[in-house]
């Protein structure tokens, strides 16, 4: 069997992570907070975000959030790397 590079799945995961981050900001910054509410009301059945929504983000704490979702990603990423391979040596 194949491994992973851990590495690599760590960056792959994390940069996806980022992306869908950015992509959040898009759909917010161009459907206003009605569309957001709704987009969002739709991906999480039966759960109301209109409490949460927050939309006046500064540009500081949106990158500070892109730059925190792409680390965590890369950890998610490399740990089921490391982890997939450890237990192909098993």
């Amino acid at each position: 069997m194949n491994t992973f590079y851990i590495k690599k799945l760590g960056f792959a995961t994390g940069l996806t992570g980022a992306l869908l981050y950015l992509g959040c900001m898009l759909v917010m910054l161009t459907v206003g907070q009605d569309g957001t509410v709704k987009f969002f009301n739709s991906l999480i059945h039966g759960l109301d975000v209109t409490s949460v929504v927050r939309m006046e983000i500064p540009l500081w704490e949106a990158g500070i959030g892109t730059v925190q979702t792409f680390i965590l990603g890369w950890l998610i990423g490399a740990c089921i790397g490391a982890l997939y391979n450890w237990q192909l040596k098993k």
